[in-house]
């Protein structure tokens, strides 16, 4: 049964500078657990400059993949220990990035939970950021008539 849920994003991106960069954001979304798999959709905001993306995350016991579709075009597959390329197409261009999946945790059940990826990106055999992607997904609360 997909659910109407609150997602809340935290994303801490270090380019290895003084300071990282953190985008926190909440956002309404839509879940659903089928056996052991959680699927996840919401639409991107301005907050983290995608707006008019569609994301999707599918999380399996061995991997989480995101796709968006939208003004950014991605298909990110995270599976701990591994390294994976992926094309990041834009408006300004297409690019092919490189990603080494640090670790992966999560919990999902009936009424939500929570996703945790630690990656680096490189590209070009350089290394661009290391990144820590955190989601919890709530059920909405129904407001009383």
């Amino acid at each position: 049964m997909i659910k109407e849920v609150v997602i809340n994003i935290r994303s801490v991106i270090d380019y290895g500078l003084a300071e990282e960069d953190r985008i926190d954001f909440s956002t309404d979304g839509v879940y659903r657990l089928e056996g052991d798999v959680a699927h996840i959709a919401y639409l991107e905001t301005e907050v983290t400059g995608l707006q008019g993306t569609r994301t999707s995350v599918k999380v399996m016991p061995d991997q989480v993949i995101v796709d968006r579709r939208g003004t950014l075009t991605s298909r990110m597959e995270f599976r701990e220990g591994q390294k994976n390329s992926f094309l990041y197409d834009t408006p300004a261009g297409m690019a092919t990035m490189n990603m080494n999946t640090r670790s992966v945790r999560h919990r999902f059940d009936p009424a939500g939970g929570e996703l945790e990826i630690d990656y680096v990106l490189d590209m070009e055999h350089a290394v661009i950021s290391r990144n820590k992607f955190q989601l919890t997904v709530r059920e909405q609360k129904q407001m009383g008539v």
